[in-house]
């Protein structure tokens, strides 16, 4: 196959994204697909209560709820996300994850080059 750019994923075969990550008690799990200096795509898989504290990226984050519940905070904004639901974190903006339930979502941040 030439130069494979996405990785730890099956190319040409109809998958669901959200098998490919499972639950850790305790834990956030993840599987990067796409990692460069234009996009990074990750899937992650956070058990309850988990979360990522406030931070900020250097480029647009967007969030895919695949399963479960997520609390997002972005600035002063607090959204509740299920399955299904999408929210973009801005660059520059601090943003913070943690799961109201286990929830397991893909995060696709395009960087600016």
């Amino acid at each position: 196959m030439p130069n494979q750019i996405m990785k730890n994923i099956d190319l040409a075969t109809p998958l669901s994204l959200s098998a490919l990550v499972s639950y850790q008690t305790g834990q956030i799990v993840s599987r990067t697909l796409v990692q460069n200096r234009a996009v990074s795509l990750t899937l992650f898989a956070f058990d309850t209560n988990e979360e990522i504290s406030s931070h900020e990226s250097k480029g647009d984050a967007m969030v895919q709820i695949l399963d479960g519940k997520a609390k997002i905070t972005i600035g002063d904004n607090v959204h509740f996300l299920s399955s299904g639901e999408t929210v973009v974190m801005p660059a520059g903006v601090p943003h913070a994850l943690e799961a109201v339930e286990p929830f397991k979502m893909l995060l696709t941040v395009v960087f600016p080059v």
